[in-house]
């Protein structure tokens, strides 16, 4: 041991929550039994955009991805007997993030908590979601208030609590270079610092309080340097930004404060053993230098590109943060990266190429104009494209995937089936039975909470057009949403109200306006793809070959979807692609009214057993039983075969990695359908 006194560990969390209220409660105190030292919520689909258990959207979603809150009831039971006022706890929620804080505050309170001693985080970004995430639901300009009202609220009210986690961990999942990365986060947190200051809610003098609970969550890929170097590159810039621009004198006050979750992206359901030393490697790009250290460390589990971890899935990734922490001599010395030339000039290189892509966005107007415009939705799908080209073409090397896929058996995948933690069907007929209860025995009267006046304690009706006079009007919603959170109104009914006075938001999905990533050069495999699709195109006496990609219920991780899009256009067919959230009805009247010859439906958050057999009736009802359907996402295999037997033409996995490959399986799957005889390569004309 060094003279120099050790440094405390950062905050150990694993991102959990599942199937019920009840279910997520006893999995959150039997982490933090293990020594877990935070805790991070997830929310369910429905939670996160809106709506209720029993909205259409919701079929197939509920409890999936995460816990579903619906009203104060699920938040008690989420935290009984977790003391809230002791516990620092992060809730990945993003487009109802004022309403999800509005329960956790009015549910510590009832445990008898001081809500000014409350510390966490809300991620409350919403323009990645935009992006990369797509749980939006409002307009970006209401969005912006309601971060911004919750700002004002936190820095006055709950001084410890971090309002917002600018994201850019989901820009990388998208594809994002580390400038785009960088570029991204910092001009999103210029545009919510703008909107702040301008709002008058805070006084000139305490605006460094705020800049002071503005934090960050990012993503480490394997790329090792890389993203150290970034992490590095993220604090100088911040510190620039908010001396410069905002005129914060106190450093303290300007420290980069930063959690991260390691890469997803990268892990492999191939040979996914070799996941665990790539989140090895990611977690050091972000604890071994001191002067980037991260504040708070979630490892995703080993068999995530597999479906949802275990128990002991998620313990594995926790006694790993555990290892390093208590058993190394990390937190023993300095920063062991101080004066390494190597480090310096890449730092500064990115520095460099940051501001000057952050000065770009500025000129557009901020982070705010250049969603809307498309730019940045547009520049994050070519990235993302670009990196797949490199997979494929094996530039990138991903082991297990591209290279060496040579393998023993894997005793951990013997049993894939068991491998990972399936969530009970019947769970969200319990949680809708639930729901409907809660709707009918909520106490609308005076005697509802301690006999109190019913103009203190409002009806659920009283509670909601309260909401939409506040957020017609100008004064911050806080408030008003507090007061929904004590009458009993519903995510759904909350959502909805500011529904009627925002609007809704379809954010550009930037297929269009992607650029070629992979050129079709004679002798190239898209050459041979796009010489098979003109062939088909022209035995079925049509002028091109038409393709409905199709997002059904909530699921926005669209980059899957946004991929096959690109390529399937450059292949030469005519994509009909119209971003996330549809229902299937929706899906199987635009295959009809488009006259497609495939449908490809793209799903990763588990939803698929439900949602695709309602396409594959609604198609047979309308008479196009014959039309092809395929579908990618997450999807183990027992959930594949059966949706073969019931009718998909092919299944494909994260294991596919091969877009254009995949671009060809769906034409042999067209003239399979229209009975056509097959192409072998030497029949399709370079």
């Amino acid at each position: 041991m060094t003279e120099r006194q050790k440094d405390r560990p950062w905050l150990m969390r694993t991102y959990a929550g599942h199937s019920t209220a009840e279910a997520s409660n006893e999995l959150y105190r039997r982490n933090l039994a293990k020594g877990q030292t935070g805790l991070s919520v997830a929310f369910d689909l429905p939670t996160q955009t809106g709506y209720d258990p029993d909205h259409i959207l919701a079929r197939g979603e509920v409890g999936r991805v995460g816990v579903p809150v619906s009203h104060l009831g699920d938040m008690r039971r989420l935290f009984q007997d977790i003391p809230l006022e002791q516990m620092n706890t992060s809730m990945t929620i993003n487009a109802t993030a004022m309403w999800l804080l509005a329960l956790y505050q009015v549910a510590a309170e009832e445990q008898g908590a001081d809500i000014s001693k409350l510390q966490g985080t809300t991620q409350n970004d919403i323009v990645k979601e935009y992006l990369s995430r797509g749980t939006h639901v409002f307009p970006p300009g209401p969005s912006l208030r309601l971060t911004t009202d919750m700002i004002a609220y936190t820095v006055n009210n709950i001084p410890k609590w971090n309002p917002i986690n600018i994201c850019s961990y989901h820009l990388q999942e998208a594809g994002a270079t580390p400038v785009q990365e960088i570029s991204y986060a910092m001009s999103t947190a210029i545009a919510v610092l703008d909107s702040v200051r301008d709002s008058g809610q805070v006084p000139e003098e305490r605006f460094g309080e705020v800049v002071a609970r503005i934090s960050f969550f990012v993503n480490a890929g394997v790329r090792f340097i890389e993203e150290m170097c970034k992490m590095r590159a993220f604090g100088r810039i911040w510190d620039r930004i908010t001396h410069e621009r905002y005129g914060i004198e106190d450093p303290k006050q300007r420290r980069f404060r930063y959690g991260v979750q390691v890469n997803s992206l990268g892990l492999t359901e191939a040979q996914p053993e070799n996941n665990v030393q790539r989140i090895v490697l990611e977690m050091l790009a972000v604890t071994l230098s001191k002067d980037a250290r991260a504040r708070a460390v979630q490892l995703p589990a080993w068999n995530e590109a597999l479906g949802l971890p275990r128990p002991w899935d998620q313990q594995w990734s926790l006694r790993i943060q555990q290892v390093l922490a208590h058993e190394s001599d990390l937190l023993e010395y300095d920063d062991i990266f101080t004066g390494s030339h190597v480090i310096e000039a890449k730092v500064d290189a990115l520095v460099a190429e940051c501001l000057a892509e952050i000065e770009r966005i500025q000129e557009m107007g901020g982070a705010m104009a250049a969603v809307e415009s498309g730019y940045l939705k547009s520049r994050l799908v070519a990235s993302h494209a670009e990196r797949r080209a490199r997979i494929e073409a094996g530039e990138d090397k991903i082991v297990g995937v591209n290279c060496f896929q040579q393998t023993e058996p894997n005793p951990l995948t013997a049993d894939l089936d068991t491998a990972i933690m399936t969530v009970d069907g019947a769970v969200e007929a319990t949680i809708v039975e639930r729901i409907a209860r809660w709707r009918a025995e909520r106490q609308e009267s005076s005697d509802r909470q301690g006999e109190g006046d019913p103009f203190v304690f409002p009806t659920v009706q009283q509670a909601l057009d309260r909401l939409k006079e506040a957020a017609a009007g100008t004064e911050n919603l806080m408030e008003a949403t507090l007061e929904c959170a004590r009458a009993g109104v519903t995510t759904g009914e909350w959502a909805s109200a500011l529904r009627e006075v925002f609007g809704e938001f379809r954010a550009p999905t930037g297929v269009s306006s992607a650029p070629v990533a992979v050129a079709a050069e004679p002798g190239t495999p898209l050459a041979e793809v796009r010489a098979k699709v003109t062939r088909t195109a022209q035995e079925l006496g049509t002028g091109r070959l038409r393709l409905l990609v199709g997002k059904p219920g909530l699921d926005g991780h669209s980059n899957g979807a946004e991929q096959i899009a690109v390529r399937a256009r450059d292949a030469g067919f005519e994509v009909v692609y119209q971003g996330i959230r549809l229902t299937p009805e929706q899906i199987a009247s635009a295959a009809l009214a488009e006259d497609v010859h495939c449908v490809g439906l793209s799903i990763l958050s588990g939803s698929h057993s439900a949602l695709v057999p309602d396409v594959l009736e609604r198609l047979r009802t309308a008479g196009a039983g014959d039309l092809p359907v395929i579908v990618g996402g997450i999807i183990p295999n027992a959930d594949a075969e059966e949706l073969k037997a019931a009718g998909v033409a092919a299944v494909f996995t994260p294991k596919d990695f091969g877009i254009t490959e995949i671009i060809g399986r769906i034409v042999d799957e067209i003239r399979k359908a229209n009975k056509l005889s097959p192409l072998i390569s030497t029949e399709v004309p370079a």
